[in-house]
């Protein structure tokens, strides 16, 4: 065999093990969100013979079939070929915690892990007289449970004020204005439990 033909085997091998993991990781998302093929199918408009041939690396997809899969399953088209994405239980470090963008003088972080299953649960850390923003604001329609951790904070819900301290607890719908805000001279820290995952 030529060195060329030896490099063009050596390719197919790469890009067959390629569309196993591939399919690998589509059939993993899947049965984490606990879809049947066919539901999958129909939410990303493709029959569930071709999903299944694509689970089983049979197949190749266009860029815009893969799409429509990620969407459906609630995840990127980058996450669908990251080999470190699939998922399984995985240990966050509080150090390591994605942080997302929030009003000065508090930090809010992501707990629950991509891609969100049936829920998505955030910690909130407020520094004295921080709060979630000077307005109150809705996401969704889902049920929402704020924890206190430690510290004590306000939380105001359709213009009505709840004193929480830690170890209380307060649920309501996300539809719902909200606001937390920290009127102590100490540091909070809360958690947000909220199922189903709204849109961000």
């Amino acid at each position: 065999m030529t060195d060329r033909s030896l490099q063009e085997r050596s390719g197919e091998v790469l890009a067959e093990a390629a569309d196993l993991a591939l399919g690998a990781r589509i059939r993993e998302y899947r049965k984490m969100r606990r879809m049947s093929l066919r539901a999958l199918g129909e939410a990303a408009q493709a029959s569930p013979g071709f999903l299944s041939q694509l689970e089983r690396g049979q197949v190749n997809s266009s860029i815009g079939m893969m799409r429509r899969i990620a969407v459906a399953l609630g995840v990127t088209v980058a996450d669908l070929f990251d080999q470190d994405s699939a998922p399984g239980p995985k240990a966050v470090r509080r150090a390591d915690r994605p942080m997302l963008h929030t009003a000065p003088g508090s930090r809010k972080f992501l707990i629950s892990q991509r891609p969100l299953g049936h829920l998505e649960v955030y910690s909130g850390e407020f520094d004295p007289g921080a709060s979630t923003g000077d307005d109150a604001y809705t996401h969704g329609d889902s049920q929402e449970i704020l924890l206190v951790i430690s510290g004590a904070v306000r939380v105001e819900l359709d213009g009505r004020s709840h004193e929480l301290e830690a170890g209380d607890s307060i649920e309501y719908r996300s539809s719902v204005p909200h606001r937390v805000v920290n009127s102590h001279e100490t540091p909070a820290e809360i958690l947000w439990i909220i199922s189903p995952p709204t849109p961000d």
